[in-house]
C-alpha cells in the first residue's frame, strides 16, 4: 500500500469517507482561515511523511469538514523549497488529496507585487506563472506522466467561477503572472527589474512546485496571491517576513470573502 493511501485510511477513520469538493493550501500569514472550517483538524505530525511546515504565519493542520454547504480540505501550511531544498516537498500532501477523491486545489500564498495598480491589501489571480527558481519538482521522477502540459495549468474554469465570486463581493480581482523564487532571501531591486521585463505581475516563493505536481497528479488548479509589498526597488516600505505577516490580514478578509462566494456559489 502506498503512503497516500496509507494516509488517506488515517484521514477516513478520522474525519469520514466522503471526498472533499475542494482542496486548499494557505499561505503566510493565511493560516487562521483554518479555522472556517467546521470539522476535524489533523496536525501534521499525526500524518507520517508529511512536511513540518516550520515558516511562522502557518499553521501545521490538515482541516477537512464543512464550509459553506461544501465538504472542503484544508492545509494550513506548506513546505517551502527552500526549508528542505526538495521542489517537491508538497507532494505527499497532493497525493493525499488526490487519494481522497479530491479533483480540485485551490492555492493561496502571500506575495510581492511589480504593479502599481496592485499595491498592498489587494489580491491577485494567477493566470500563469514563470519559474524563475530554475527546478521542477518532477525532477526524478520515472513515470512518462513527469511531461505534464502547463498550457491551462491554471484551470479556466475555476479561475472564471473566482472572479464572479470576486465580483459578488465587491472585491477587485485582477489577474497576473506570478514570478516563483526560491527564497529564502527576497529578491533583489536587479531581479525585480529583470521579472518585470519577463512578464510577471508578481512575485513570491512558493506555488508554482504545487502546481506542477497537481496537474501531474489530474488536479484542476488555481491559485491567488494576497499582495503584501512592492518588490524591491518599487517603494520606500521596509520588506521583511515579520511586514509580510502583518500586511497578510489585509487581502486575507478579502479572499476569505471570495473563497466563502465561491463555495456558496
Amino acid at each position: 500500500m502506498s503512503k497516500s493511501a496509507e494516509l488517506a485510511r488515517l484521514v477516513r477513520d478520522r474525519a469520514g469517507s466522503e471526498p472533499p469538493a475542494y482542496g486548499l493550501v494557505l499561505g503566510s500569514g493565511l493560516g487562521h482561515l483554518g479555522g472556517m472550517v467546521e470539522g476535524v483538524a489533523i496536525p501534521y505530525a499525526d500524518l507520517d511523511g508529511f512536511p513540518h511546515a516550520g515558516v511562522s504565519g502557518h499553521v501545521p493542520q490538515l482541516y477537512l469538514g464543512q464550509l459553506e454547504g461544501r465538504r472542503v480540505a484544508v492545509f494550513g501550511g506548506r513546505s517551502h523549497y527552500y526549508e528542505t531544498g526538495r521542489p517537491d516537498a508538497m507532494r505527499l500532501p497532493l497525493e493525499l488529496l488526490a487519494e481522497l477523491g479530491c479533483d480540485r486545489l485551490i492555492l493561496t500564498n502571500a506575495a510581492g507585487s511589480l504593479r502599481e495598480d496592485i499595491p498592498p491589501g489587494e489580491l491577485m489571480l494567477l493566470s500563469d506563472h514563470i519559474a524563475f527558481a530554475g527546478t521542477n519538482p518532477l525532477i526524478g521522477e520515472r513515470d512518462e506522466r513527469r511531461f505534464v502540459p502547463l498550457t491551462d495549468a491554471h484551470d479556466p474554469g475555476i479561475r472564471a467561477d473566482l472572479r464572479a465570486a470576486a465580483a459578488a463581493e465587491g472585491v477587485a480581482l485582477p489577474e497576473g503572472v506570478y514570478a516563483w523564487f526560491s527564497g529564502p532571501s527576497f529578491e533583489t531591486p536587479a531581479e525585480i527589474r529583470a521579472a518585470r521585463v519577463l512578464g510577471a505581475d508578481a512575485v513570491g516563493m512558493s506555488t508554482v512546485p504545487e502546481i506542477i505536481l497537481g496537474r501531474f497528479l489530474g488536479l484542476r488548479c488555481a491559485a491567488v496571491s494576497v499582495i503584501t509589498n512592492m518588490g524591491a526597488g518599487l517603494s520606500t516600505e521596509r520588506i521583511s517576513h515579520d511586514h509580510t505577516k502583518q500586511m497578510a490580514p489585509i487581502g486575507a478578509e478579502k479572499l476569505e470573502r471570495v473563497l466563502r462566494r465561491f463555495l456558496r456559489d
